[in-house]
Parts: structure tokens; sequence; C-alpha cells
């Protein structure tokens, strides 16, 4: 069940679409789910400055606004190669700290959307690729994906909540596994991890599922999905006795609501 609307729009980060070089990020409305997919294809998607930009645009577009779940896929043979980190080795810190408020942003403005969010990935998923995977609230990838953080092996470390979300999802010793070693694993070793709920045949398969699940979600109340999705987030952090006192001012506001 792919897409079969019409582009609602395409978000470039401002100037050109030549997807082979600077790259766009299409926005696809199916139903009442919004579809983003990276397309930089010659470079494998890679999330340069102008790729962040561009998915900025989309996630604050009107099409994201009115959809009531959200995926974001690279297409059927690859997610992401990583963060285009060629830009900012010549960068003085306090360039870098402007970057991590401008689009380096793009992780948490994506982690923190009211709607659910589903991650389809199909082959490299790695560096900052893997960083706005991990941003999603579940992801599901075929056969063909790979993941991996490299950062440390060319000197610097995952820095876009990687490191952060990891930690969360897989524990800290699996994260040291993969972040110091800089190794590689399949879909299957990442699923046995739990940072993947599903595991499908290539050739598209995973978007479509990725959208069976986005409908599944859309189609509950949305103040309730957004309020569970935040709820889920805190309880992350919070002590025991926080988490509950979150969970039953939820539940109360819900059920004033109705």
């Amino acid at each position: 069940m792919h897409p079969d609307t019409r582009p609602a729009g395409v978000q470039d980060g401002g100037g050109t679409r030549d997807a082979s070089h600077q790259g766009t990020v299409e926005t696809l409305l199916h139903g009442e789910i919004a579809v983003l997919t990276l397309r930089r294809e010659a470079k494998l998607n890679a999330l340069s400055t102008h790729m962040e930009a561009a998915l900025l645009n989309a996630l604050g577009g009107e099409q994201v606004a009115n959809s009531r779940a959200v995926v974001v896929t690279g297409g059927p043979s690859v997610f992401s190669s990583g963060a285009d980190t060629s830009e900012l080795q010549a960068m003085a810190p306090e360039t870098i700290a402007a970057y991590y408020r401008s689009t380096g942003s793009v992780y948490e403005k994506f982690a923190a959307l009211r709607q659910p969010t589903v991650a389809a990935i199909s082959g490299y998923c790695l560096g900052g690729g893997l960083e706005l995977a991990l941003a999603a609230d579940i992801r599901v990838a075929d056969s063909t994906a790979v993941f991996g953080l490299p950062e440390v092996g060319i000197g610097i470390l995952p820095s876009s909540g990687g490191v952060t979300r990891l930690v969360r999802a897989v524990g800290p010793a699996r994260t040291r596994d993969l972040v110091l070693r800089c190794r590689r694993m399949d879909a299957a070793e990442a699923c046995a991890w739990g940072l993947l709920s599903e595991v499908t045949q290539p050739g598209g398969a995973c978007l479509d599922r990725a959208l069976e699940i986005a409908a599944e979600m859309a189609a509950h109340p949305p103040a309730a999905a957004s309020v569970a999705k935040q709820v889920i987030a805190a309880a992350t952090d919070a002590p025991r006795e926080s988490a509950l006192l979150l969970e039953q001012l939820g539940y109360a506001a819900l059920n004033g609501m109705g």
C-alpha cells in the first residue's frame, strides 16, 4: 500500500530542486498519514544541512500539521548513509552551537511531533540517519537494512540524540558495543535488541507495513495518542512516583475532554 496521491508539497530547504545534488524532502499525503521521503539518492540520502533544513520545512508544513500520523523513509534502497560531516569539520565551537539551534534541531523537532511517527528503513541507516530513525516512535526495517554509528572512528561522536536515545532503547552495555566499536549490525540483530518493531522482506514491504502501523495509530483519538506519547517520553527518565503522577494527570485531562 504505497502512497498513491500526488505530492502535496516538496520541500527543498530553499533554492534548488536538484535532488541528486542538494536533495529534497518529498511530502505525500496518504489519507491522514503524512509520508516524508528523503530524496538525495546520488549521495545515499546523506543529511547535509540543506537536507536538514528541507526536513525542518516539511515537518513545519501544512501536510504534517493536518496529519494524524507521520512516516519517514528514504525509499526502497537506502534510508540515510548519515550526516554530511564535512560541512562541520571547519566550524568553530560557537558555530557548531548555532548549528544545533538551527538545522541541527530537526532530530528533536521530529521526536517532539504530537503525532505518532514511524520510520520505514531499507539499506544503510548510519550515523545521522540512525539518529533520525531513533527519534521515531516505531521503527520497521526490511532485511537489507544495516545500522551503525561510525562517528567515534572519525574522531567525533553521535551528537543528535544518538547516544541518548540508544541508551534508553537498548541500555548502556549495548550502546557501548555499537558506539565504541563503530560496528554495524543487520536488521535481525537490531530487532533482537528491541531497536526495531518488525523486519520485513525487501522490495517496499517495510513502507507498506509502516503505513499499516501508522494507519492503526491514526485511527485513535489524536489527543489521547499525543498525551500518551508525551507521557511515555517523560516516564523514560522520571522517578516512578513522578511517572505515575503524569499518567494520572494525563488521564484526568483526557477524560475531561470527553
